[in-house]
């Protein structure tokens, strides 16, 4: 698994649980390091330890874990790039939506190895969408749980996730009801970076 994914654990679970709790898990994972390297590509075994001591130690349901995980990456004010990522995708949350299917993409033009799994959005009706999570990293579907709750929030719209579960050669599901896309007042994002 890319580093920058197993660092974003890392970094989740020391901001929330703290540095020593963190620790703690690495011992319990007896990987014999306490800190991944965002640019290296780790074994799956070691991802996969890894994620089964967070579970163990945080007494919690790893998909649990890893839709805080997605929050997390968008509302935490120290990973602030991967919420102006996300919020290129469009000036409501229903163009965000639809900017889904190039996230990988986008991702990889920021960091060129790093190969998220594909996502499809499907749109029955006004504010009735369906996102397909493809397979390729465990928990990824949870993941965009979170992050599809905190652009919502970033947002100001009210909308209803119901991840599915696994359908056909792996593939996750969630279904987004968008019920208000301005049931309140979004957090404020300007185009340009703010450098000063």
């Amino acid at each position: 698994m890319h580093g920058l994914i197993n660092r974003a654990i890392q970094a989740f679970v020391s901001k929330t649980y703290g540095e020593e709790r963190w620790t703690e898990i690495m011992d319990d994972a007896g990987l014999g390091f306490t800190e991944f390297e965002a640019m290296l590509i780790y074994p799956d075994d070691q991802s996969q330890k890894m994620l089964a001591a967070v579970e163990r130690n945080l007494e919690r349901p790893l998909p649990e874990i890893l839709e805080d995980l997605g929050t997390f990456l968008v509302s935490n004010p120290e990973v602030e790039s991967l919420r102006r990522l996300l919020r290129f995708g469009g000036v409501n949350y229903s163009e965000f939506l639809h900017s889904l299917d190039d996230l990988p993409d986008r991702a990889r033009l920021a960091v060129s190895d790093l190969h998220l799994p594909g996502l499809e959005l499907d749109e029955s009706s006004p504010g009735q969408f369906r996102l397909r999570c493809q397979a390729g990293i465990p928990g990824y579907a949870q993941v965009m749980m979170g992050v599809l709750r905190a652009m919502a929030d970033d947002y100001g719209s009210l909308v209803m996730l119901d991840h599915e579960g696994l359908g056909e050669e792996g593939v996750e599901e969630i279904a987004i009801t968008v019920v208000e896309t301005e049931f309140a007042e979004g957090r404020a994002f300007e185009l340009g970076a703010n450098l000063l």
